[in-house]
């Protein structure tokens, strides 16, 4: 009998500990003690075997392709001709080299100070079949281009590896991640912003360096979707260049299928891609009460169905949690203005960059806090999302390796490191998170977890610990 009671105790015991430990989500947090031994965080030389232009008069280059609708059922290609804009049709079919559809695209171009761009299309083609590769073709002649993609599957399917990055830049740091990423296989890139780098130039070289970017990305952007953020690099304001039109260089290029969600800007929108609905969000842009993008989010979180796209996951650049002495509180408005809606609708994670490290949280939030008799400091929150900062993928100025100490309890794990991210989603309840480190070139596994979903499978968890709990107290109870 005793040691019955003893068993039906420990059984307790273990089962509480399990219950605390789902809702924080973690335990110690670890600030690692790997010190990169950084390769120079300067940019690729021009002439550079990375940059190379394509071979042909007026050629296709910088090719990208982006989802083009809210169900992904519809792709965005876009190209740049650098002497002439034609022609500026996509053919397109399911089987290689044999093309049964072609499209027309629209084409513009713009300068910046006395920069010229070249002529840039962007082809919406739409009706696509889920699970289906297609291959297509742009340019004419021996100047022509084929390339190929697999579409993603339908809605409530499980959902391609993701993979995610910001801050990528055109080092040979960045040279290593996009390797890494190619190597891996995934399906969908998930870009939390600063792409080129280019503002950290003058004058013409600034679109030069929009240039060189896009034919350094294309050997994974003309094959998967990359869905974009922009950050504070795409700015582009420089008035004594006489340019104070934000995100010219950005917009022009990188399109965004903004109006499908109903959206007013192309900074900020969402799709829905398989088992995920995506949001991005633009730090950068006004936020707060009646403005364009608050007004937005408030719809776009009412629409997402959990049946159709189990994940809910949002983009921005500025992180809302971090605990690194760079861009230290930049994200705390945007916090104070969205953390009670990411809560209330159970987003899932929510990855960010602009901070040049790694930083994964647990689950705390902060929505008690307020100036006059709040809770002071973040909480343990079960229903928080987890925060990804993800601003490591080799930009030029280098690393941010000053973290605060002591860490913060919301902080699980950091490193100043160049690396990148994977999400595989396996169903609706799980899926697998890891972030590797670029440790000379190598891609070295270091942080990961299991993350599970907040609609579907932290709900079932919870309510199987409370019948076990149950269950052995009226054991205990019994005896």
């Amino acid at each position: 009998m005793e040691r019955r009671v003893q068993t039906m105790l420990l059984k307790f015991v273990l089962a509480s500990f399990v219950l605390l430990v789902s809702i924080r989500d973690g335990s110690a947090g670890i600030t690692s003690s790997f010190i990169r031994s950084e390769w120079p965080a300067v940019d690729i030389p021009l002439d550079h075997e990375a940059f190379a232009v394509p071979k042909g008069y007026n050629a296709p280059q910088q090719v990208h392709i982006t989802q083009g609708d809210y169900d992904g059922k519809a792709v965005i290609i876009s190209w740049v001709t650098p002497d002439e804009p034609g022609p500026n049709h996509v053919q397109y079919g399911t089987s290689e080299s044999k093309f049964q559809t072609s499209l027309e695209g629209t084409v513009t171009n713009y300068t910046f100070y006395e920069y010229q761009s070249g002529y840039i299309h962007h082809c919406v083609i739409e009706g696509l079949e889920y699970q289906t590769k297609y291959y297509y073709r742009i340019g004419s002649g021996d100047s022509s281009r084929e390339f190929g993609s697999k579409h993603l599957p339908k809605l409530n399917r499980k959902l391609p590896t993701n993979w995610e990055i910001g801050e990528l830049g055109q080092t040979f740091n960045s040279l290593s991640t996009l390797g890494h990423y190619i190597q891996k296989g995934a399906e969908t890139v998930l870009f939390v912003g600063d792409l080129c780098y280019a503002d950290r130039y003058e004058y013409n070289d600034v679109g030069l360096r929009w240039d060189t970017w896009g034919r350094f990305v294309e050997r994974s952007t003309a094959y998967h979707p990359w869905i974009w953020a922009a950050g504070n690099h795409e700015i582009d304001y420089m008035p004594y260049m006489g340019e104070v039109v934000p995100f010219k260089n950005f917009l022009y290029r990188y399109t965004t299928p903004y109006l499908a969600s109903n959206s007013s800007n192309p900074l900020w929108y969402a799709v829905r891609r398989a088992s995920a609905h995506i949001i991005v969000l633009s730090s950068y842009s006004p936020f707060v009460k009646y403005t364009p993008q608050y007004m937005w989010l408030q719809e776009e979180l009412k629409r997402v169905d959990r049946e159709k796209t189990p994940w809910l996951i949002v983009l921005m650049h500025v992180p809302l949690y971090n605990s690194n002495g760079a861009h230290y509180m930049e994200g705390e408005s945007m916090r104070s203005v969205f953390e009670s809606w990411f809560i209330k609708y159970k987003v899932d994670v929510i990855f960010a960059g602009h901070v040049h490290a790694y930083e994964r949280s647990y689950r705390f939030s902060n929505i008690d806090y307020n100036i006059t008799n709040g809770n002071r400091y973040p909480l343990p929150d079960k229903s928080a999302p987890v925060y990804i900062t993800v601003g490591d993928g080799g930009n030029q100025e280098g690393l941010a390796s000053k973290f605060l100490d002591p860490q913060p309890e919301y902080s699980a794990f950091r490193e100043a490191s160049y690396g990148h991210s994977t999400l595989e989603i396996k169903n609706r309840t799980h899926a697998i998170y890891h972030w590797n480190r670029n440790d000379d070139g190598k891609k070295v596994p270091t942080d990961s977890f299991v993350l599970h979903n907040q609609y579907w499978g932290s709900n079932r968890r919870r309510r199987k610990l409370k019948h076990f709990l149950l269950t052995v107290m009226d054991e205990i109870a019994d005896m």
